[in-house]
């Protein structure tokens, strides 16, 4: 299988914190790998060895069949990188600020300036490519980073936490853009501890907790790490919450968890004949309700299971 990059056996050390021992990570060109992982898990380690900022101690890595070490010089000509920060300069404007880029990466001038143009209106910042950086907001910095790292038109592009410090509203638009990435084959590797944001954009998902690999796979394979589906019911009157529970208790013949005006409980197998009943007994009963699901774990529950922490404990 040929992969846009790979990393195997990993090892890093800072004196006596090793901060990657042994980590495994892969990525087939048109796809997005999501690491994920909380603050100090190794997620950025990782990201400067495929990046050629660090030489690792042990293993090796490959970027579209080149040795980071080895071949770094390559390397460097086909890969983006975005940090956690927003790294333009705010004394240029933006398309000053890739224009500089495009001619440091030996652009001729109006090549450089054709592409700039064509990843403003992509980006959506076309209306305010002359204006200083400084005078940008955080959403409108993060696109123009965004930009900057596709200037060269790199076939592998890392993305480290890239919506840190933004909105919702703005992440989302992040995430669509980030989505765009892939279109015309090129692989990203995107780092991240928002849970959503990996279930969101990943293909495939590595998961890293104190420098280790603790789990890899598509999001929906990650999900069944944690068991089997939930049903979730919402009935429109709060007071038939005592009723609900009574009623999927009976049809999974498990301990259901009441949070506020919400009933779930855990179903074995694909979760469907569990679910199907549950409507029936609600209809027969008279239930009304604002929201009935059948779903898989979410990530922070696959997190869960692995290490025995939610992500908001990590965090804090």
């Amino acid at each position: 299988m040929s992969y846009a990059f790979q990393a195997n056996g990993l090892v890093k050390r800072f004196g006596k914190t090793t901060a990657l021992a042994g980590v495994e990570l892969a990525a087939r060109p048109g796809t997005v790998l999501g690491v994920l992982g909380p603050n100090g898990a190794g997620k950025t380690t990782a990201v400067r060895i495929l990046a050629t900022l660090l030489r690792p101690d042990a293993g090796t890595a490959e970027v579209c069949g080149l040795d980071v070490v080895r071949d770094a010089a390559k390397v460097r000509e086909l890969i983006g990188l975005t940090g956690q920060y927003a790294s333009v300069d705010e004394d240029l404007t933006a398309t000053e600020n890739l224009v500089l880029i495009g001619r440091l990466l030996d652009m001729r001038k109006a090549e450089a300036q054709a592409r700039a143009a064509e990843l403003l209106e992509r980006f959506e910042l076309t209306d305010d490519a002359g204006r200083r950086v400084s005078t940008y907001s955080g959403g409108m910095r993060r696109r123009l980073d965004l930009a900057a790292s596709m200037i060269g038109r790199p076939a592998v592009i890392y993305l480290d936490e890239p919506t840190t410090g933004l909105d919702p509203g703005r992440r989302e638009e992040a995430w669509r853009l980030i989505r765009s990435m892939t279109d015309g084959g090129g692989a990203v590797l995107l780092t991240t501890q928002y849970l959503e944001e990996a279930d969101a954009l990943a293909d495939e998902i590595t998961v890293i907790d104190h420098g280790t690999v603790i789990a890899s796979g598509t999001p929906a394979e990650l999900k069944r790490i944690a068991g089997g589906q939930t049903i979730s019911v919402r009935p429109r009157d709060p007071g038939r919450l005592a009723e609900v529970a009574v009623i999927l208790h009976a049809v999974s013949g498990r301990e259901v968890e009441s949070r506020r005006d919400m009933v779930s409980v855990p179903v074995g197998g694909d979760g469907d004949g569990a679910f199907t009943e549950a409507v029936r007994r609600l209809d027969a009963a008279g239930i009304g309700v604002t929201e009935l699901s059948l779903r898989l774990p979410s990530l922070d529950e696959v997190f869960f299971t692995l290490t025995g922490r939610h992500t908001e404990e990590v965090a804090a």
